[in-house]
């Protein structure tokens, strides 16, 4: 089976095919000889379930919500090249969390064009919960997404409002039936777009003892009546601290049953490996543990514009520590770098204090060719400004000639990271008092 996928301008090429046979989770014949990766650039979610943690990993552990690092969209495309070079099996690329990708469509997208640029022939596979889905779908099939997985745990919303907890769509959050039905009414336009533009469709069911178990055989038939291509009913792991973490996990005779009565409306997967957001191999030979040193380092790796931004800035009282925040700093020494050596290339006069958003844009145009600026803390509004303008503030602390070392080599600055205590409370990200912050 080919598929040809349109092109987006400047994405890839007219003529690639891609062969759908190559996804094991929809061919089990290609299980053991076709292999997956997960990336994880997607840690928000947008509702929660009350069977879900994703804040505990393991690396013993292989469930959905579960990674050992999260991504940034470059630091991912270079994993990915460490990772098929040295796994020449992987058909596969999904994005499936730990939160969700719709939930962070602007890192799953630039995710997979740059994948899509480097390597045409790959498969693209995403993992949704369904509810930003229709405002997503014309992305999903320009960049030749042609399998998509969507949980759906009920087509009753009587029954969904036992399962999820709250929905957050935008700034609004919904609680129980309203959710329930918020949710059910995207998935299902989601589903319906994605099928009217010829996308694979699975849709995964968490089995949960004594809340949906009745229910499954209904949501195979509401699935099967809108073209979904395959079920997967999936057992619940419990996970304490949850409200659904006393409940026991549903044994292998209950799936059965349930899976043999959805079997009456759809195909059934069966070999579905509970995949982390971070797997890698084929399904049963998961490799996550074996390159989670590879994952932990790619996600140390620095990536700063560098294009007509040859400089850094720093704020630093003596020209020799990083020892100033943001908000106090009335001047920033800019340093350049030549043949290996830094050098102070002259110090710029910060704006004035009590500018409001207007300072910290100010203070982006006097430093743009500035690729960042290194301080000892900063809030959270100047560094969301100053980052849209293209001079993100770096927070560390020690010798200027080391932070800078790491910079222009891309290394990790983790070593130079300060640690906060105390510190402006306001500001997420702030190590100092907060009074220079206007």
């Amino acid at each position: 089976m080919i598929f040809r996928a349109e092109r987006p301008e400047g994405v890839f090429p007219m003529d690639t095919a891609i062969d759908l046979t190559r996804h094991p989770c929809f061919n089990e014949e290609a299980k053991g000889v076709c292999g997956r990766i997960h990336l994880p650039v997607a840690p928000k979610c947008n509702i929660k379930c009350n069977y879900c943690d994703r804040k505990y990993d393991c690396v013993n552990e292989s469930r959905p919500g579960v990674s050992s690092a999260v991504l940034e969209p470059r630091q991912a495309l270079s994993y990915f090249r460490e990772v098929v070079a040295r796994e020449p099996s992987i058909t596969v690329v999904g994005i499936a969390g730990p939160g969700d990708p719709l939930a962070n469509p602007e890192e799953t997208f630039e995710t997979m064009a740059g994948i899509r640029r480097e390597f045409p022939g790959m498969l693209f596979c995403l993992s949704t919960n369904g509810l930003a889905l229709p405002q997503h779908v014309g992305k999903i099939a320009s960049l030749g997404v042609s399998h998509v997985t969507v949980t759906v745990n009920a087509v009753n919303p009587e029954i969904g409002q036992r399962i999820y907890a709250f929905v957050k769509d935008g700034k609004f959050i919904s609680r129980g039936r309203e959710a329930a039905e918020l949710l059910w009414d995207r998935q299902r336009e989601g589903i319906k777009a994605l099928k009217e533009r010829g996308v694979i469709v699975k849709v995964n069911t968490i089995l949960i003892p004594g809340v949906n178990e009745d229910h499954v055989e209904e949501v195979a038939k509401t699935m099967a009546a809108m073209g979904v291509d395959i079920l997967n009913v999936m057992a619940m792991v419990p996970n304490a601290g949850t409200p659904f973490g006393e409940l026991g996990e549903p044994g292998p005779e209950m799936i059965a049953k349930a899976r043999d009565a959805a079997g009456n409306y759809l195909p059934q997967m069966r070999h579905c490996q509970r995949c982390r957001a971070d797997a890698v191999g084929l399904l049963g030979c998961d490799k996550s543990r074996e390159f989670a040193d590879l994952l932990a380092s790619c996600a140390e790796e620095l990536y700063l514009e560098t294009e007509g931004k040859p400089h850094v800035a720093v704020a630093t009282r003596e020209g020799l520590l990083v020892n100033q925040h943001l908000g106090e700093a009335e001047s920033f020494q800019v340093w350049g770098e030549e043949n290996g050596n830094f050098m102070v290339i002259e110090t710029r006069a910060a704006p004035p204090k009590g500018g409001g958003i207007e300072r910290w844009r100010d203070l982006a145009d006097i430093l743009s060719d500035c690729r960042a600026v290194l301080v000892s803390g900063f809030g959270e509004i100047p560094n969301g400004i100053m980052t849209a303008e293209g001079v993100p503030p770096l927070e560390v602390s020690g010798f200027i000639s080391l932070a800078l070392e790491a910079i222009y080599n891309r290394k990790s600055l983790k070593p130079f990271r300060r640690q906060r205590s105390g510190g402006c409370r306001k500001n997420f990200g702030c190590g100092g008092d907060g009074g220079g912050c206007g």
